[in-house]
Parts: C-alpha cells; sequence; structure tokens
C-alpha cells in the first residue's frame, strides 16, 4: 500500500452489535484479492493505553476484497464517548499494514433484551 490509511469514523449504538462491511483496493483502486490474508481491527483507548476490544472478522468474499467486521455488544457496550479504531491487513509474505483508521463516537442505545 505505502499510503495513509484511510479515515472512516463510525458511530455504533451502545449494547448493539455493529456490522460493517469494508471492501479494500490497492493504491491503484484495483480491487485486492485477500486469499490467504489476515485482517485484523481492534478499538483502543484514545491514548492507546488500553484495547477496548476487537471486532469480529470474516473474510467474506477474498477474491472480491470483501471483509466483514462486527462489533459485538459486548465491546460496544463498554466504549467511552470516544475512542480509536483500526484495521490492519496482513500479507501472505508477513507484510503488515494499516488500511483504515478512525474515531469512535457512539450513540447511546436505551432499549435493552430483558
Amino acid at each position: 500500500m505505502a499510503v495513509a490509511p484511510a479515515t472512516y469514523n463510525i458511530r455504533p449504538q451502545r449494547r448493539a452489535d455493529y456490522p460493517l462491511t469494508l471492501k479494500f483496493r490497492d493504491a491503484a483502486g484495483v480491487v485486492m484479492n485477500l486469499t490467504g490474508w489476515t485482517v485484523l481491527a481492534s478499538v483502543w483507548q484514545t491514548d492507546r493505553s488500553a484495547k477496548i476490544g476487537d471486532f469480529t472478522v470474516t473474510v467474506a468474499t477474498p477474491t472480491n476484497g470483501e471483509v466483514a467486521l462486527t462489533l459485538p455488544y459486548t465491546v460496544t457496550a463498554v466504549l467511552p464517548s470516544e475512542a480509536r479504531w483500526d484495521v490492519m491487513l496482513v500479507a501472505p509474505s508477513g507484510l503488515r499494514e494499516y488500511y483504515v483508521e478512525g474515531i469512535v463516537r457512539p450513540s447511546e442505545g436505551y432499549t435493552v433484551p430483558a
């Protein structure tokens, strides 16, 4: 990639699962084939003092660059008013690069299951 990661801010509801689908492209805009790649995504305190939680990652269509992320309700329930998130791709060669980063500002959810 060799360029700065894309910025994408998210606003999940507290105490609810937050699904997000991403489609990765290389610097030339060509859809990436993610076969054999590892995708990591997590949420951290703004000062990076502690990890709040991880996204569940499913490489939905690797040849089409599609990745399904879900921030589970167990993580959204404990989000502070602002946090940071990012996505790292690890190539089969072992090269690690950040592709997406952003701010997490949750919206308060009020209804909860009994």
